[in-house]
């Protein structure tokens, strides 16, 4: 970060990153006794998925500065943004019917002529774009 710049926001992806993962080897589980060799690959992959997952998670940093965003997110393969500002020409969120209920969701920014940045299972997605858009209006304040 540059020494005229100050953390304004900051938030990181939600720990739900994880259920997906834990699902699959609760299943494989489930099906162990029946499934046999079948039940722990699924094992296996939900245990792969998950550590991918976690590793995600424990990584993820997603911050605001008054001049830019600054995304580090994701574990295989990681997806690190530094997006200043004035490039902006959209920012979004959305979130399914779990995500409003445990206040995670998507969100997506449109930058530099049309390019497109999504990080899915951002925490306080609504909060993070509110903020973005109050830096965006005050570096271009109405004359």
């Amino acid at each position: 970060m540059r020494a005229d710049e100050r953390i304004i926001y900051r938030t990181k992806c939600h720990y739900a990153i994880l259920f997906g993962p834990a699902l699959v080897i609760l299943i494989g589980s489930l099906a162990l006794r029946s499934q046999g060799f079948h039940a722990m690959a699924l094992i296996a992959f939900g245990l792969l998925w998950g550590l991918s997952s976690y590793f995600g998670f424990r990584r993820s940093e997603i911050g605001l500065t008054q001049k830019r965003v600054l995304i580090n997110a994701g574990s295989l393969p990681a997806k690190s943004y530094d997006i200043p500002l004035h490039k902006i020409a959209a920012i979004d969120f959305s979130q399914p019917a779990l995500g409003s209920m445990m206040n995670f969701g998507k969100v997506a920014i449109v930058y530099d002529e049309k390019r497109k940045c999504v990080i899915r299972f951002v925490a306080s997605p609504a909060e993070f774009v509110t903020r973005v858009r109050q830096e965006i209006t005050a570096l271009h304040p109405s004359s």
